[in-house]
């Protein structure tokens, strides 16, 4: 093989990682407590709201937590809530959201991470989240240990608006 082969054949490779791998991460705004985020990676966009607690419970054990809303047109997924508690959860335990006199239950628990199956109840947790000034979320890690993270939803109707319109 000659050497000028060998050369083409070689940046064409690298040319192809770099499209692979091609990951573009914006940051929408941050909008009091919550921000907006757009990454584009390849063909697929995908845009969330997120925020960090305010407070977390136990407060000697701080974790990496956060509260989602996440949009995904080329999945046809909008208006996703998840949670990740910055621990695996405990699978005999409920995770749960409480707004006021609202509580919603997050039906998927995969590792570190949890999700509220029906869209409709997506959706009405949404609409509490955007009156709402508050939302606990309670998990149980693998020792059956309690926690409870605070989310301020000062902000939320922004970043969500903003991740919306970012994945319409």
């Amino acid at each position: 093989m000659s050497i000028i082969r060998y050369f083409i054949i070689l940046l064409l490779i690298i040319i192809f990682q770099k499209q692979v791998v091609a990951e573009e991460v914006k940051k929408i705004g941050k909008f009091k407590d919550w921000e907006t985020i757009v990454i584009i990676n390849n063909t697929k966009t995908f845009c969330f709201a997120q925020s960090i607690p305010v407070l977390q419970s136990p407060k000697k054990n701080k974790r990496d937590a956060r509260l989602f809303v996440t949009f995904r047109p080329n999945d046809k997924i909008k208006d996703e809530i998840s949670t990740t508690p910055g621990y695996d959860f405990n699978k005999k335990n409920s995770i749960t959201a409480k707004s006021g006199k609202y509580k919603y239950t997050f039906d998927i628990a995969q590792e570190n991470f949890a999700w509220i199956a029906d869209s409709k109840i997506e959706k009405k947790m949404i609409k509490t989240m955007k009156v709402g000034s508050r939302i606990m979320v309670t998990g149980y890690n693998q020792e059956g240990s309690q926690t409870i993270d605070h989310y301020s939803l000062l902000g939320f109707t922004k970043a969500y608006n903003a991740a919306k319109k970012n994945c319409s």
